[in-house]
């Protein structure tokens, strides 16, 4: 009789497909934040410069709407539609974006735009975008899908250099403009690796190899070393005055700063305030607490990620969600660190908050991947 009624509970429990809601609504607050931290920042220069106080924001905005629209169709498409094969073509979708990804760098150092001595930015004329930002998300799911292939040949350092060999054209190919955003992948590289791999020890070798790759080329261009002249002697060197008017505003602060709107420094001071240096403006504007409470929704966006990742229902789907939680660490890290002047300077934004149209759409369409494998999770009930 018992084992009738268990029997009878069982086959009353259904599959529910899982979506993670509170990973949606800590990006859209995010994001909404970020709106409203750029009309902060950005309007005394924006009526300056454009007559239009709302300028910056309005263009940011659109943006926004065009990524939150993108993240909700992702979201609901498999995520496993990137291992199939493109028909006419015969290779498959991701192998497709990788191509693109390196054939939109390329194209950029060619016919790419000019901006502060650095060829960034593809201008088509009714839109204007950095192809280095795609290639972050095209880097998330080339990596993946290759670790997928054979994840045990990561037990051994030459299965990371193998990985290391397909990424090298993508990452040369970005640092000769952008050695930020080429930090940024290979970080995203290794995290992935690292996750895979049941052997953690070569990492170390692995990690030694990129600080020194990394201060050669840093120390071989003369404005590179420059930045870390800038970061030694922020007070007295001639371009530290950006870093340190940052600094000012984020003492000027305190506990609970000067209120929403009410910075003195981006009145010119901080120059593009509404860009990388958002963060001291929060600091300034909502002080000590606003900043922590920032950083928090940071740590609760990545513990959604992480939740994902370990319930991922294939090794493809978590290692996706892995690559996303180390891109959006990587960047909230770096940039508080270059804000805060613990490191050199670098040109990173501040997730979903900084102004950047391609930046945060891309980040948008990255969290509609990760929704799209918690949609495949299955849950009992």
């Amino acid at each position: 009789m018992a084992r009738s009624e268990s029997r009878s509970i069982t086959q009353k429990k259904k599959r529910y497909s899982y979506y993670d809601y509170s990973l949606l609504f800590l990006t859209l607050f995010l994001v909404c934040f970020g709106l409203v931290m750029i009309y902060s920042t950005s309007s005394f220069n924006a009526q300056r410069m454009f007559g239009d106080s709302t300028h910056f924001v309005k263009q940011q905005g659109l943006a926004v709407v065009l990524g939150i629209a993108a993240m909700l169709v992702i979201s609901k498409i498999d995520y496993r539609i990137f291992l199939k094969k493109v028909p006419i073509l015969k290779i498959r979708f991701v192998t497709l974006i990788y191509i693109g990804a390196v054939s939109l760098q390329i194209a950029v150092l060619i016919f790419g735009r000019e901006v502060k001595g650095a060829k960034r930015w593809i201008d088509l004329g009714f839109i204007s975008f950095q192809p280095s930002d795609l290639s972050k998300i095209a880097t998330i799911l080339f990596v993946a899908y290759v670790v997928n292939l054979a994840p045990r040949r990561l037990d051994k350092i030459t299965g990371f250099f193998r990985i290391a060999v397909y990424m090298a054209p993508l990452l040369g190919l970005i640092a000769k403009e952008n050695l930020s955003t080429a930090i940024v992948i290979a970080g995203i590289l290794v995290s992935i690796c690292f996750v895979a791999s049941r052997k953690k020890l070569y990492f170390i070798i692995v990690g030694i190899l990129c600080v020194a790759v990394g201060s050669l080329y840093v120390f071989g261009v003369g404005y590179r070393s420059e930045r870390v002249d800038v970061w030694r002697n922020v007070e007295t060197h001639p371009k530290g005055y950006q870093i340190l008017q940052g600094l000012f505003a984020i003492a000027s602060g305190g506990i609970f700063g000067t209120g929403l709107g009410q910075s003195m420094q981006k009145l010119g001071f901080i120059p593009e305030a509404h860009n990388d240096m958002i963060f001291t403006i929060i600091c300034e504007e909502l002080g000590l607490f606003g900043a922590i409470a920032v950083i928090l929704l940071f740590v609760l966006l990545l513990w959604r990620l992480f939740i994902i990742a370990i319930n991922a229902p294939d090794l493809f789907g978590g290692l996706i969600a892995v690559g996303i939680m180390a891109h959006i660490a990587i960047q909230v890290i770096l940039n508080i660190a270059v804000v805060s002047n613990s490191i050199p300077s670098t040109g990173i934004p501040l997730p979903f908050i900084s102004y950047g149209g391609t930046s945060v759409s891309v980040l948008l369409a990255e969290i509609g991947v990760a929704l799209s494998v918690s949609n495949q999770i299955r849950t009992e009930r």
